[in-house]
């Protein structure tokens, strides 16, 4: 009986101790709508973490925009920012990466679901990757850094006239080309 006690406390000091790494729903809120453009932050809907790390709807929104909030599970800060037709993509592979997929698997199986008409992909839609490090003391965030990702599925560099490789560095160009993810990446120069 006292080992069955001794666990159970372990157990209950375990959940407690995961919780705290959980940040305040509030601070949760107010970095992940870093990550959207300013006119829209007002009204933008916020996903993130309850206190058992369980991904949930932390605010309700009624504009376009989507903001996730930071993974409390993955070691560096990150928060995104999307247009709202881009939530099916993002819930589906939010399910198949927690079902145990992994980046190619997610991949394949949403080329496929999107190429049969079983996943909905708009035409072109926006996401804003916002980063940077979370001052321990203060919680402030320590050199910001956002970039920006627009999803026009299918395109290519021929189809586009941009280019297919990340050169010269800083300047717009193409990634996954002729795929369901296909994407103008926009990764500006980092400040000093």
């Amino acid at each position: 009986m006292k080992t069955i006690a001794a666990l159970l406390g372990m157990l209950l000091l375990a959940g407690y101790a995961y919780c705290q790494n959980i940040p305040p729903r509030e601070w949760q809120i107010k970095t992940a709508l870093m990550a959207v453009p300013e006119e829209y932050r007002d009204a933008a809907k916020v996903y993130g973490y309850d206190a058992m790390g369980n991904f949930t709807t932390l605010r309700e929104g009624n504009n376009a925009y989507i903001a996730l909030a930071d993974d409390p599970s993955i070691e560096n800060f990150s928060t995104a920012a999307y247009h709202k037709s881009l939530d099916p993509f993002m819930a589906r592979g939010r399910e198949l990466r927690s079902e145990g997929k992994d980046f190619k698997q997610v991949f394949d199986i949403r080329e496929a679901e999107v190429r049969d008409g079983k996943l909905s992909m708009p035409e072109r839609a926006t996401l804003c990757v916002f980063t940077g490090t979370v001052d321990k003391e203060s919680g402030e965030i320590k050199d910001p850094y956002l970039r920006y990702v627009v999803y026009i599925p299918f395109a290519t560099g021929e189809s586009t006239g941009l280019p297919t490789t990340p050169t010269p560095p800083g300047h717009a160009w193409l990634m996954d080309p002729g795929t369901h993810r296909t994407h103008i990446m926009i990764s500006p120069p980092k400040s000093n």
